[in-house]
Protein backbone atom coordinates (compact mmCIF):
# COMPACT_ATOMS: atom_id res chain seq x y z
CA UNK A 1 0.00 0.00 0.00
CA UNK A 2 1.38 3.90 -0.63
CA UNK A 3 1.40 6.62 1.54
CA UNK A 4 -1.37 8.76 0.65
CA UNK A 5 -3.37 12.22 1.54
CA UNK A 6 -6.27 11.34 3.16
CA UNK A 7 -7.72 14.40 3.58
CA UNK A 8 -6.91 18.15 3.78
CA UNK A 9 -7.92 21.29 4.34
CA UNK A 10 -7.36 24.76 2.97
CA UNK A 11 -7.87 28.23 4.71
CA UNK A 12 -7.63 31.25 2.79
CA UNK A 13 -9.91 34.75 1.35
CA UNK A 14 -12.78 34.30 4.32
CA UNK A 15 -13.23 30.36 3.30
CA UNK A 16 -12.69 26.72 4.85
CA UNK A 17 -12.70 24.14 2.33
CA UNK A 18 -12.37 20.43 3.69
CA UNK A 19 -11.62 17.75 0.69
CA UNK A 20 -12.09 20.22 -1.60
CA UNK A 21 -15.63 21.23 -0.55
CA UNK A 22 -16.63 24.93 1.25
CA UNK A 23 -17.61 24.30 4.45
CA UNK A 24 -17.31 27.71 5.94
CA UNK A 25 -17.18 30.93 4.18
CA UNK A 26 -17.71 34.54 5.65
CA UNK A 27 -18.15 37.59 3.33
CA UNK A 28 -18.30 40.12 6.29
CA UNK A 29 -15.10 39.56 7.92
CA UNK A 30 -12.74 42.48 6.51
CA UNK A 31 -9.78 41.46 8.91
CA UNK A 32 -8.23 37.95 9.67
CA UNK A 33 -9.08 38.05 13.34
CA UNK A 34 -12.83 38.64 12.52
CA UNK A 35 -12.57 36.03 10.55
CA UNK A 36 -11.47 33.15 12.25
CA UNK A 37 -13.23 33.29 15.41
CA UNK A 38 -16.17 33.03 13.14
CA UNK A 39 -14.98 30.29 11.86
CA UNK A 40 -13.82 28.82 15.11
CA UNK A 41 -17.58 29.32 16.46
CA UNK A 42 -19.58 28.24 13.36
CA UNK A 43 -17.32 24.79 14.50
CA UNK A 44 -17.93 24.65 17.78
CA UNK A 45 -14.15 24.00 18.61
CA UNK A 46 -14.77 24.43 22.35
CA UNK A 47 -11.51 25.22 23.46
CA UNK A 48 -10.99 28.45 25.86
CA UNK A 49 -7.22 28.78 25.39
CA UNK A 50 -7.99 29.85 21.59
CA UNK A 51 -9.01 33.24 22.46
CA UNK A 52 -5.25 34.15 23.97
CA UNK A 53 -3.56 32.65 21.11
CA UNK A 54 -1.66 34.61 18.38
CA UNK A 55 -2.80 34.46 14.76
CA UNK A 56 -0.47 31.91 13.42
CA UNK A 57 -1.91 29.60 16.75
CA UNK A 58 -5.61 30.09 15.52
CA UNK A 59 -5.13 29.26 12.44
CA UNK A 60 -3.19 26.07 13.21
CA UNK A 61 -6.02 25.34 15.88
CA UNK A 62 -9.17 26.03 13.30
CA UNK A 63 -7.61 24.07 10.55
CA UNK A 64 -6.17 21.41 12.46
CA UNK A 65 -9.76 20.83 14.29
CA UNK A 66 -11.34 20.75 10.81
CA UNK A 67 -9.49 17.97 10.00
CA UNK A 68 -9.17 15.96 13.06
CA UNK A 69 -13.19 16.23 14.14
CA UNK A 70 -13.85 14.64 11.31
CA UNK A 71 -12.02 11.22 12.63
CA UNK A 72 -13.79 8.50 14.24
CA UNK A 73 -10.41 8.37 16.87
CA UNK A 74 -7.55 10.75 16.43
CA UNK A 75 -4.33 8.45 17.25
CA UNK A 76 -2.51 9.93 20.03
CA UNK A 77 0.57 9.13 17.76
CA UNK A 78 -0.32 11.08 15.22
CA UNK A 79 2.85 12.93 14.03
CA UNK A 80 2.86 16.75 13.25
CA UNK A 81 4.75 18.51 10.48
CA UNK A 82 4.50 22.23 9.71
CA UNK A 83 5.85 24.65 7.82
CA UNK A 84 5.67 28.67 7.31
CA UNK A 85 7.34 31.59 6.00
CA UNK A 86 6.85 34.06 8.54
CA UNK A 87 7.44 31.80 11.38
CA UNK A 88 5.60 33.98 14.03
CA UNK A 89 6.96 37.58 12.91
CA UNK A 90 3.12 39.03 13.11
CA UNK A 91 2.54 38.81 16.69
CA UNK A 92 6.33 39.52 17.35
CA UNK A 93 5.80 43.09 15.56
CA UNK A 94 2.82 43.56 17.88
CA UNK A 95 5.41 42.99 20.90
CA UNK A 96 7.79 45.63 19.76
CA UNK A 97 5.74 48.17 19.09
CA UNK A 98 3.91 47.39 22.64
CA UNK A 99 7.54 47.88 24.31
CA UNK A 100 7.97 51.14 22.06
CA UNK A 101 4.91 52.71 23.28
CA UNK A 102 5.28 51.56 26.67
CA UNK A 103 8.86 53.23 27.22
CA UNK A 104 11.13 49.77 26.94
CA UNK A 105 8.15 47.23 28.98
CA UNK A 106 5.78 44.74 26.79
CA UNK A 107 2.34 44.25 27.58
CA UNK A 108 2.12 40.52 28.73
CA UNK A 109 -0.87 39.79 26.59
CA UNK A 110 1.54 39.66 23.04
CA UNK A 111 4.00 37.27 24.17
CA UNK A 112 2.38 34.46 25.87
CA UNK A 113 1.89 32.88 22.43
CA UNK A 114 4.80 33.75 20.51
CA UNK A 115 6.28 31.12 18.74
CA UNK A 116 5.12 28.70 16.05
CA UNK A 117 5.85 25.39 18.41
CA UNK A 118 3.11 26.47 20.22
CA UNK A 119 0.63 25.98 17.32
CA UNK A 120 1.76 22.21 17.35
CA UNK A 121 1.35 22.18 21.39
CA UNK A 122 -2.05 23.34 21.64
CA UNK A 123 -3.34 20.53 19.09
CA UNK A 124 -1.57 18.23 20.65
CA UNK A 125 -2.61 19.03 23.81
CA UNK A 126 -6.62 19.67 22.64
CA UNK A 127 -6.77 16.09 20.73
CA UNK A 128 -3.92 14.59 23.31
CA UNK A 129 -1.03 13.24 20.91
CA UNK A 130 1.99 12.70 22.51
CA UNK A 131 3.61 12.37 19.12
CA UNK A 132 6.84 13.92 17.13
CA UNK A 133 6.62 17.06 16.26
CA UNK A 134 8.40 19.45 13.90
CA UNK A 135 7.53 23.52 12.69
CA UNK A 136 9.93 24.41 9.96
CA UNK A 137 10.48 27.98 8.34
CA UNK A 138 11.21 28.35 4.41
CA UNK A 139 11.19 30.81 2.21
CA UNK A 140 8.38 29.14 -0.06
CA UNK A 141 6.02 26.08 0.43
CA UNK A 142 8.28 23.37 0.05
CA UNK A 143 6.40 20.28 -1.22
CA UNK A 144 9.30 17.85 -2.03
CA UNK A 145 10.26 18.45 2.12
CA UNK A 146 7.02 17.78 3.17
CA UNK A 147 6.49 14.85 0.98
CA UNK A 148 10.14 13.32 2.19
CA UNK A 149 10.12 14.02 5.87
CA UNK A 150 6.25 12.64 6.32
CA UNK A 151 7.27 10.02 4.53
CA UNK A 152 10.40 9.02 6.58
CA UNK A 153 8.16 8.90 9.45
CA UNK A 154 5.69 6.39 8.32
CA UNK A 155 8.20 4.59 6.62
CA UNK A 156 10.37 4.09 9.62
CA UNK A 157 7.16 3.46 11.88
CA UNK A 158 7.68 6.67 14.05
CA UNK A 159 4.18 7.34 12.94
CA UNK A 160 0.80 5.72 10.83
CA UNK A 161 -0.43 9.08 10.59
CA UNK A 162 0.90 13.11 9.84
CA UNK A 163 -1.03 16.03 10.09
CA UNK A 164 1.22 17.90 7.81
CA UNK A 165 1.40 21.50 6.21
CA UNK A 166 1.51 25.09 5.68
CA UNK A 167 0.05 27.72 7.89
CA UNK A 168 1.16 31.45 7.07
CA UNK A 169 0.03 34.64 8.88
CA UNK A 170 1.14 37.84 8.31
CA UNK A 171 -0.99 40.74 9.57
CA UNK A 172 -4.52 40.28 6.98
CA UNK A 173 -2.75 38.05 4.61
CA UNK A 174 -2.81 34.07 5.43
CA UNK A 175 -3.38 30.63 4.15
CA UNK A 176 -3.45 27.39 5.60
CA UNK A 177 -3.01 23.80 3.89
CA UNK A 178 -3.05 21.16 5.90
CA UNK A 179 -3.65 17.35 5.29
CA UNK A 180 -3.07 14.22 7.24
CA UNK A 181 -1.45 11.35 5.23
CA UNK A 182 -0.88 7.70 5.76
CA UNK A 183 -0.25 4.29 4.11
CA UNK A 184 -3.74 3.84 2.17
CA UNK A 185 -5.56 4.09 -0.01
CA UNK A 186 -6.22 7.34 -1.72
CA UNK A 187 -4.59 10.23 -2.94
CA UNK A 188 -0.81 9.59 -3.83
CA UNK A 189 1.50 11.60 -1.29
CA UNK A 190 3.71 13.55 -3.96
CA UNK A 191 5.11 16.67 -4.74
CA UNK A 192 2.38 17.04 -7.93
CA UNK A 193 -0.52 16.27 -5.94
CA UNK A 194 0.27 19.27 -2.64
CA UNK A 195 1.04 21.50 -5.69
CA UNK A 196 -2.85 21.21 -6.90
CA UNK A 197 -4.31 21.29 -3.73
CA UNK A 198 -2.36 24.19 -1.88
Amino acid sequence: MKNSIVSYCNIKNNQVFLNGEKIFHDEEASEFLEFIKKAYKHFELDYPKFYKMDSLCKLAMVGGSVLLNQLDEVDSEMALVFSNKSSCIDIDRIHQASISENEGYASPANFVYTLPNIALGEISIKYKLRSENSFFIFEDFNPSFLVDYTTSLINLNKAEQVLCGWIEVFENEYNAFLFIAKEAEGLTLNKENLLKLI
